[in-house]
């Protein structure tokens, strides 16, 4: 019986310390990601009205920063005061997963906003190898979006 009560008490022991360490050393989570722009309200327009962001309360209230939410607890801050648009590379971007690919597509057809897949083609769409498929456009600032079908998210 002594056996079982020092083996207990050791493993409460083990389990107490790494649950300790695990506490002391906590994983980071992702807050916001902020965007630098020329035009606010053309830009908030774009990631409402194209991307579907909600917009949501931002604390400055001064006139140059709109928040929108992108999930549970991240936001998108975009931020006035980029004095011209630059030039960005497609493998620094932000992606975004919409429940329809196909009609995400229709809503820029619409828009006349125009598409690419990962390699250049224009309105070409990529399927990467885990079968999700995927598309990049670039905002009014030419930040560029790449656009899936990943149903991970939508579960």
């Amino acid at each position: 019986m002594r056996q079982y009560i020092v083996v207990i008490l050791s493993l409460l022991f083990t389990i107490n310390s790494a649950y300790a360490q695990n506490k002391e050393q906590p994983k980071a989570i992702l807050n916001h990601q902020a965007l630098y722009v020329t035009d606010l309200k053309k830009s908030a327009e774009f990631y409402k009205n194209i991307i579907g962001l909600e917009e949501i309360e931002e604390p400055f209230k001064i006139g140059r920063h709109v928040w929108l939410k992108t999930g549970p607890h991240t936001s998108l801050h975009l931020i006035a005061g980029a004095e011209n648009k630059k030039e960005y590379f497609k493998n620094h971007h932000v992606c975004f997963s919409v429940p329809s690919l196909e009609n995400f597509i229709k809503l820029l057809k619409k828009h006349q906003i125009t598409w690419e897949d990962a390699a250049g083609n224009k309105s070409g769409i990529t399927k990467r190898p885990d079968g999700v498929q995927q598309i990049w456009i670039q905002d009014p600032d030419g930040y560029w979006l790449e656009i899936n079908n990943d149903q991970q998210g939508f579960e």
